[in-house]
C-alpha cells in the first residue's frame, strides 16, 4: 500500500512523514478494500474497527487506541427524518472516527509529535487520540472557536494555539510550521487515512438498518465526512450491496459556500468567495484543500449543494432540542438546510441526517 499523489500520480510509500507530494497535490491511498460482505464485520469487536477487512490498517496498534467510538444509533424524528446519533461519541463528535484511524496510523509508523489545525472538533479528537497513543501534539484554532472546544483540547495534553483570522489563517500558520519543522501533520484533510475512518459512518447505517436510505444529507465544508461516506456507498455499490447510489445533498452554510457557488456554473474548482461569519463555524470553509476532488463527486453522483439559511439553524437546533437532541450549531444547519430544501420542493421522505457534534461544546 502506497501513497498516490492526486494531481501527478507520484507513489510514496505510508510510513512516509510528507504531508503532500512536493508538486503540492494531495495524497491519496492505494487501498481496494475486498467486496462489503456482513460475514466479513467483526461481530465481537463494538467500535469502528469491527469493519477493518474494509480498512488499511498497517498492524494492531489500534487495540491500544480505540475508545469504542462508532456504533452510533439511528433513531427517528419524524415520519421522514432518521438521525445518525453521531455526537455520541468519546470526544463528542463524529470526527473520532478519523482520528482513530489516524492515530492508530501514527503509532504505526513511529511518529512521537503532530501538529493539526481545526475549527475545534477535529482537533479535540486528534488531541485525544493523540494522547491516548502517547503521541505529542500541538492544535492551531482561529479565534472565535468554542472556549468549551479549546478546554477540551487543552485537558488531553495538547498545546492549543489560537491564530487571529479566520480558519483558512489558521490553517496557513499550522501548514508553515509543518513546513518549517518538518513536524508530522495529523490532518483531517491531507491525510487520506482519516477518510478511512469516516467510512464507516456507511457502513454502520447498512449494517443497523440493512438498507441505505433515499436521501443523505451530509455537511460540506473540507469533506470529512462528504469524502469518506461517498467512498463507502461506492464501495457497497461495487460490491453489490446496495443497488444503486442514494440521492446525496451536501449542506453548505450561505455565508460561505465555495461549492454552492462552483456548480451554479458546473465550474472545476470551489468559487473564490469572501466567507463572513456564520453560527456553522465547522463548514465555514472558504478553501476547500480537496475541492477539486468533492466537486469531481458531486458531478459523477449528481448530488445536490444546498446552503442554509443562517437565521434557520437556531431555530433548527431548538426544534432538535425540543425532540431531545441537543446539538452544536454546524449540527443544527444541516437540519435548517434540510427544512429549507424541502419547504423549496417539497417533503422527502426516507432522509438521513447525521447529527455530528454535541451542543454543550459550542455554547460560548
Amino acid at each position: 500500500m502506497n501513497y498516490i499523489c492526486k494531481r501527478c500520480g507520484r507513489t510514496e510509500d505510508t510510513a512516509s512523514r510528507a504531508a503532500k507530494c512536493p508538486c503540492g497535490g494531495l495524497w491519496s491511498l492505494s487501498y481496494e478494500p475486498p467486496g462489503f460482505d456482513l460475514s466479513l464485520v467483526d461481530q465481537d469487536t463494538w467500535s469502528i474497527f469491527r469493519y477493518r477487512s474494509f480498512m488499511p490498517l498497517e498492524d494492531e496498534s489500534w487495540r491500544d487506541i480505540t475508545m469504542g467510538e462508532g456504533m452510533t444509533p439511528v433513531i427517528r424524528l419524524d415520519e421522514n427524518v432518521l438521525l445518525k446519533m453521531d455526537y455520541y461519541m468519546p470526544t463528542l463528535s463524529f470526527k473520532d472516527r478519523g482520528a482513530a484511524v489516524l492515530a492508530a496510523h501514527c503509532k504505526a509508523i513511529g511518529v512521537d509529535r503532530a501538529v493539526q489545525d481545526s475549527s475545534g472538533n477535529a482537533g479535540n479528537s486528534v488531541a485525544a487520540y493523540c494522547g491516548r497513543a502517547g503521541i505529542a501534539c500541538d492544535i492551531y484554532v482561529p479565534e472565535g472557536t468554542s472556549p468549551k472546544k479549546i478546554t477540551m483540547i487543552r485537558s488531553h495534553g495538547a498545546a492549543v494555539h489560537v491564530i487571529p483570522g479566520n480558519r483558512e489563517d489558521c490553517a496557513n500558520a499550522c501548514r508553515a510550521r509543518v513546513d518549517e519543522e518538518g513536524i508530522f501533520y495529523a490532518s483531517h484533510v491531507y491525510n487520506p487515512f482519516f477518510y478511512e475512518g469516516t467510512k464507516t459512518y456507511i457502513y454502520e447505517v447498512f449494517e443497523q438498518l440493512r438498507r441505505i436510505p433515499a436521501h443523505l444529507f451530509l455537511p460540506l465544508g473540507n469533506g470529512t465526512l462528504f469524502i469518506g461516506a461517498v467512498k463507502a456507498l461506492e464501495h457497497l455499490v461495487q460490491s453489490g450491496t446496495i443497488p444503486a447510489m442514494p440521492h446525496l445533498v451536501a449542506v453548505q452554510s450561505e455565508r460561505c459556500a465555495p461549492f454552492a457557488e462552483a456548480v451554479k456554473t458546473r465550474g472545476n474548482t470551489p468559487a473564490h468567495i469572501l466567507s463572513a461569519p456564520t453560527l456553522a463555524e465547522g463548514i465555514a470553509i472558504a478553501e476547500p484543500m480537496r475541492g477539486e476532488e468533492i466537486l469531481e463527486m458531486i458531478y459523477r453522483h449528481s448530488a445536490d449543494v444546498v446552503t442554509a439559511p443562517e437565521d434557520g439553524i437556531l431555530p433548527a437546533r431548538e426544534a432538535l432540542a425540543k425532540k431531545g437532541i441537543f446539538c452544536e450549531h454546524t449540527t443544527a444547519a444541516t437540519y435548517a438546510a434540510y427544512l429549507a430544501f424541502c419547504q423549496e420542493r417539497g417533503p422527502l421522505a426516507d432522509a438521513l441526517l447525521p447529527m455530528c457534534g454535541a451542543g454543550l461544546k459550542s455554547e460560548h
